[in-house]
């Protein structure tokens, strides 16, 4: 008999068949008539295709057909070349995950699924097996390959997306602030209540439980927070975030700007990864709307309980062994995790502003701001480089690669830090510096093997293509810079 692939195993989950008919009642219960198909391509940006409600069933068993343009964004290389497919090229088969089902708060009826990505069953090459540039599909794979290694040890992470909220300007300054770069001040972020109001409207609406949020120190720079969870969920959950927020920036006329620097000499945007590693526990069902939940209960679903084995009051500096060894996992492949962490050319104007609180070297510290990871002594880690761009299923995959290697080779992180890095980087005094460009931190992860492994099949390949094009590009480019330096320049 022929061995089944990747995509007939996928079909032929036992619980599959229930969770496609809980969704045909709440398609029915909630007068859905559209479905976004989504996944994610490799920069992070939201893609699919709609499909009516009427097609579920056969959708959950066929899936969408679409081009492998969708993972690159579409993108070309420095000579013009598509990046990963060609005109000949096979599609791809997107398949809904039903336990991601959920109505747009803002467009009733219109729900959303996520899916994962497989070759399409006519692939002359791998037919139906799993498509390896798909990056949630990746987490996935690589987050229950770390529970397994490690006995049910698993990563909960809680990630602080920072972005800018914009009003349009005239052409050569296309994105006003509307408040003042005043951190923690309740009068500026006030001014945007509106706002960031119809973002948490909706946010709780689709699954995310908001803790808290401030307005920090650049103009119109707002941070709301969403109750931490297992990696996928998070990464789920910050890529539904982000889609809130341009809506929401749509319906008033305004910019969300994810672009990690906009102004010189302020704060950038980052989005911080707060790690911790957990043995046990269970889901439970966070009801932050009323009933009937608008979508599936696994949407709204949370981890909880269980034992934090980042901690150990009786270690140094209130770390377990697995705590530290992680840490030294994370500082030794630092290098190459920046070119995931801090994946635009723009990221290294956010890293070389100094003294705005972005690390600089390979550091680590408890409470120490200035260091690439901070450790707040009782429960988390926070993973500092990583920037509002961010993609979360590569970052959280490559931090469970560099995590891994830390804890199967005992990596010591060193003496934690208490000193301002940026000083002592002024000061001349030698310290294992992150990449200053983008080139210098893809140059660091094809060296790095471990982090590659991140990035397995072809998706290495893919990432580091579409990145030095960019990189390219920006190089041969004529900017404001070259004109202020240059034009007076002689004689």
């Amino acid at each position: 008999m022929e061995k089944p692939n990747d995509l007939e195993i996928y079909l032929a989950d036992a619980h599959r068949g229930e969770l496609v008919a809980r969704v045909r009642a709440l398609i029915d219960g909630l007068g859905v008539d559209y479905i976004y198909y989504q996944y994610v391509s490799i920069t992070g940006r939201i893609m699919g295709k709609a499909v009516p409600a009427r097609h579920w069933e056969s959708m959950a068993v066929s899936g969408v057909q679409t081009s492998f343009g969708g993972m690159t964004n579409s993108a070309v290389d420095s000579d013009g070349r598509k990046i990963g497919y060609g005109a000949n090229s096979h599609e791809l088969t997107a398949m809904p995950d039903p336990e991601t089902f959920c109505q747009l708060p803002w467009n009733k009826r219109v729900a959303r699924v996520f899916c994962t990505c497989f070759r399409e069953r006519e692939d002359s090459d791998r037919p139906g097996m799993l498509l390896e540039r798909d990056v949630r599909g990746n987490l996935r794979r690589i987050d229950d390959a770390f529970r397994r290694t490690h006995d049910g040890l698993h990563m909960r992470v809680g990630c602080e997306q920072e972005l800018l909220w914009l009003k349009p300007g005239a052409e050569y300054d296309p994105a006003l602030g509307i408040t003042s770069p005043n951190a923690y001040h309740i009068r500026q972020f006030e001014k945007l209540s509106e706002v960031w109001l119809r973002v948490y409207d909706y946010a709780v609406a689709m699954g995310l439980d908001v803790i808290q949020g401030d307005h920090e120190d650049a103009p119109g720079l707002v941070e709301l927070n969403f109750m931490y969870d297992d990696a996928l969920r998070t990464a789920d959950r910050l890529t539904t975030y982000r889609q809130i927020c341009a809506q929401v920036a749509d319906e008033f006329g305004l910019i969300a700007m994810f672009m990690p620097k906009l102004y010189q000499g302020v704060a950038g945007n980052g989005c911080h990864h707060n790690v911790s590693l957990w043995t046990g526990g269970e889901g439970r069902v966070e009801k932050l709307v009323g009933d009937p939940l608008p979508g599936m209960d696994e949407v709204f679903t949370y981890s909880g309980g269980g034992r934090n084995e980042l901690c150990d009051p009786d270690g140094a500096n209130g770390l377990s062994d697995i705590g530290r060894h992680a840490v030294g996992g994370i500082l030794e492949h630092l290098g190459a995790l920046t070119a995931i962490a801090c994946s635009t050319v723009n990221s290294y104007r956010r890293l070389n502003d100094l003294g705005k609180w972005t690390p600089v070297d390979a550091s680590w510290g408890p409470q120490n701001r200035s260091c690439s990871v901070r450790y707040y002594g009782s429960d988390r880690f926070e993973f500092r480089p990583a920037d509002s761009l961010v993609n979360p299923y590569l970052m959280q995959a490559a931090l469970l690669r560099a995590m891994d290697d830390g804890i199967t080779n005992r990596i010591d992180p060193g003496e934690p830090e208490t000193r301002e890095r940026t000083y002592l980087l002024r000061s001349g005094e030698a310290v294992r510096e992150i990449p200053e460009t983008l080139r210098d931190a893809l140059d660091a992860l094809a060296a790095d093997e471990v982090v590659r492994s991140a990035l397995p099949g072809d998706l290495y390949e893919v990432y580091d293509r579409c990145k030095r094009a960019e990189w390219r590009r920006f190089v041969g480019e004529v900017s404001d810079w070259d004109v202020k330096n240059y034009m007076d320049a002689l004689p």
